[in-house]
C-alpha cells in the first residue's frame, strides 16, 4: 500500500490517542483525586495558573482540537485540515515550553497530547491534497472509538466531592499522641495537616471552611490546629508555610490561610506572600521580623516531624475530633457528620 494511503490512518489513530489522553486530562482536573496522572508534575501543573484559562480547564481545548481534527480527517477539507492540525502543533509547542520554563514540571498526559499533536500534524503536512477519503464503514468505527476515548476517561473517574463514608478508628486504637494532645473538652478540634500549594489541599479547604461554618450555626465549638507540612516539590509550599506561621502569630492564621489558598500558586513567593500580609493589615515590621527568625524554620520543622510522628503519609490529612480524612474526597457533608457527632 502507497504511504500516502496509510497518512489518514496513522493520523487518525494518534488523534484518538492524543484525545484519550486530553479526555483523562479533564477528568482528572474535576476529580477530587486523581485518577490516571497522579504524579508530582501532574499535580503541579494542574495547580499552576495556566491549568484553567478563562477559568476553562485546558482540556477542554485539547478535546475539542482533536475532535475537530478528527472530524477534518475523516472529511476532507485539506486547507483546513492543515490550518487546524498547524495551529495545534504550535499550541503544543507553547505549553510544551510552559512546563519546560515556567512551570517547571512535567504531565505526562500532557506530554501524550502534546506530543501527539506535533506527530499529527507532521503527517497532515506530508499528507497535502492527496489523502485518499476514509470508507463510511471504518469512519464510523473510528467515531465510535472516539466517543469510548472521551466518555471512557469521565465515566471512570469521579466528579465533584464523591466519597464512601467518613473512616473511623478501630475501636481500642487509641488517637495518635500528636491528636491526642491538641484535644480540649468541649471542643470539637479539626487538625490540619497541609501544603499551601497542594491542589488538594487547596481543594479541601474551602469544604472544610464551609463544613465549619455550618457546624458552627448548628452550636458546634470546634477549634482549628494547622500543622505545616510543606513538600520540597512545591516551591511555594515553605514560604506560605512561614506566612501563616507570622500571621498567626498576629491573631490572624485563619485568615492568612484563606488568603494563601485563594491565591495563585505562582504568588507564594516571599514578596507575594507578604503583600497578602499587608493587604490582611498585619503588622508588617513584626512579620518580617518574625519570617525571619530561627523559630520560625523550627515551627515548620516541629510540625513536619508531628505529621511524620502521626503517620501521614499523604496530603491533604485533618483529623476531626477521632476521625481521619485522607486525601480530598471528602464531602461537605462527610465533614459536618463528622463535626456534629464528636
Amino acid at each position: 500500500m502507497p504511504v500516502r494511503r496509510v497518512l489518514p490512518y496513522l493520523a487518525i489513530a494518534i488523534t484518538l490517542v492524543g484525545l484519550a489522553a486530553a479526555a483523562a486530562s479533564l477528568a482528572d482536573a474535576l476529580a477530587p483525586a486523581p485518577a490516571f496522572c497522579a504524579a508530582d508534575g501532574c499535580a503541579a501543573v494542574r495547580a499552576s495558573a495556566w491549568a484553567r484559562p478563562l477559568g476553562i480547564p485546558l482540556p477542554v481545548v485539547g478535546i475539542g482540537f482533536f475532535a475537530s481534527l478528527l472530524a477534518l480527517c475523516l472529511l476532507g477539507l485539506p486547507r483546513t485540515r492543515r490550518a487546524v492540525a498547524v495551529a495545534g502543533a504550535l499550541g503544543a509547542l507553547g505549553f510544551l515550553a510552559l512546563q519546560a520554563f515556567v512551570i517547571g514540571a512535567w504531565c505526562t498526559l500532557c506530554l501524550v497530547a502534546d506530543l501527539s499533536a506535533l506527530a499529527v500534524a507532521a503527517l497532515v503536512v506530508a499528507g497535502g491534497r492527496a489523502w485518499p477519503p476514509v470508507p463510511r464503514a471504518p469512519a464510523l468505527g473510528v467515531l465510535a472509538v472516539a466517543i469510548l476515548a472521551v466518555a471512557g476517561p469521565l465515566a471512570f473517574a469521579p466528579v465533584g466531592d464523591v466519597t464512601p463514608p467518613a473512616p473511623t478508628p478501630p475501636a481500642g486504637v487509641a488517637l495518635p499522641e500528636v491528636i491526642a494532645r491538641e484535644q480540649v473538652p468541649g471542643k470539637v478540634t479539626v487538625v490540619d495537616f497541609i501544603d499551601f500549594e497542594c491542589p488538594h489541599c487547596r481543594a479541601l479547604h474551602d469544604r472544610l471552611e464551609r463544613a465549619i461554618d455550618t457546624a458552627k450555626r448548628a452550636g458546634v465549638d470546634v477549634r482549628v490546629v494547622r500543622k505545616m507540612v510543606p513538600l520540597a516539590r512545591h516551591p511555594g509550599a515553605l514560604p506560605a508555610a512561614i506566612a501563616w506561621y507570622c500571621a498567626d502569630r498576629q491573631g490572624k492564621g485563619d485568615a492568612m490561610a484563606d488568603a494563601l489558598v485563594a491565591a495563585p500558586t505562582h504568588q507564594l513567593t516571599p514578596d507575594g506572600c507578604e503583600q497578602l500580609a499587608r493587604a490582611l493589615g498585619l503588622d508588617l515590621t513584626r512579620y518580617q521580623q518574625d519570617a525571619a527568625s530561627d523559630e520560625a524554620a523550627a515551627h515548620i520543622a516541629r510540625d513536619q516531624a508531628e505529621a511524620r510522628a502521626t503517620g501521614v503519609r499523604s496530603l491533604p490529612t485533618i483529623y476531626v475530633g477521632a476521625t481521619p480524612f485522607v486525601g480530598a474526597a471528602a464531602s461537605v457533608d462527610d465533614l459536618v457528620a463528622a463535626l456534629t457527632r464528636q
